[in-house]
């Protein structure tokens, strides 16, 4: 594995947008049209469990999750995002961020990830 899985910091961000941004483009990764601001995009996420994959320094991918409803019932319950770049794809970096997503959102009672 020639990458790394971290903690997202807001530094990563305009590497996490143009990923995002590349997977609008390819029109099968979301529904959204654009890319929102860092500030959207922060009050949208869960502020735990924002990964990146970094391989020599720069970001290839990551991952996030977003509540799916302000309901008490459903406190445990979260819309998973992965982004991969598409020079990154097929190597194993989605793969390592859902498995990286998985265990730290159960260890912060999230108990059914949706994608």
């Amino acid at each position: 594995m020639d990458f790394v899985i971290e903690a997202m910091t807001t530094e990563d961000w305009e590497q996490v947008r143009a990923i995002y941004e590349e997977g609008i483009r390819a029109g099968n990764a979301t529904f959204e049209t654009s890319a929102p601001s860092w500030e959207q995009w922060d009050k949208a996420h869960l502020p735990f469990c924002r990964l990146v994959a970094r391989r020599a320094g720069a970001v290839v991918g990551w991952a996030a999750v977003t509540p799916i409803s302000a309901r008490k019932a459903y406190a445990g319950v979260a819309e998973s995002s992965i982004y991969v770049s598409k020079e990154a794809q097929g190597k194993g970096v989605g793969t390592a961020l859902q498995e990286e997503l998985t265990r730290q959102s159960e260890a912060h009672g999230i108990w059914t990830l949706q994608a």
